[in-house]
């Protein structure tokens, strides 16, 4: 009996474990304003993006308000667009949707690491 109960603990740790790290949470990119001009510049896929900082933040606020109500949890991971630009050359990628989405991807993921070795 003891063995089993020894065994259920360790399950029910490991459970644990597995449930919080396979909560999904979304990474969503947020720009500062003053940042947003050198972005429209370097970007790909410029006719993709809103002409102003004013309507992407309206559009991102509005999507992480979709996001919570359908019960995504969505956080906003800061992007600096230069540290973004270096790593698209580095990677030999354009900067588009699909690098700003990996990229964003890869701050919630180191983000991520750093809470849970401080938890």
């Amino acid at each position: 009996m003891a063995k089993s109960k020894k065994g259920t603990n360790r399950k029910n740790k490991h459970s644990s474990k597995e449930d919080s790290e396979a909560a999904p949470i979304l990474g969503i990119a947020w720009y500062k304003p003053e940042e947003w001009s050198h972005l429209l510049e370097i970007s790909a896929d410029r006719d993709e993006l809103e002409d102003t900082y004013e309507e992407w933040s309206h559009n991102a606020e509005s999507r992480l308000h979709e996001m919570a109500e359908a019960g995504i949890d969505a956080v906003r991971i800061y992007i600096n667009v230069h540290e973004l630009e270096a790593w698209c050359l580095n990677q030999g990628c354009p900067l588009d949707g699909r690098a700003r989405a990996f990229f964003t991807t890869e701050k919630l993921r180191q983000l991520h690491k750093v809470e849970t070795k401080m938890a």
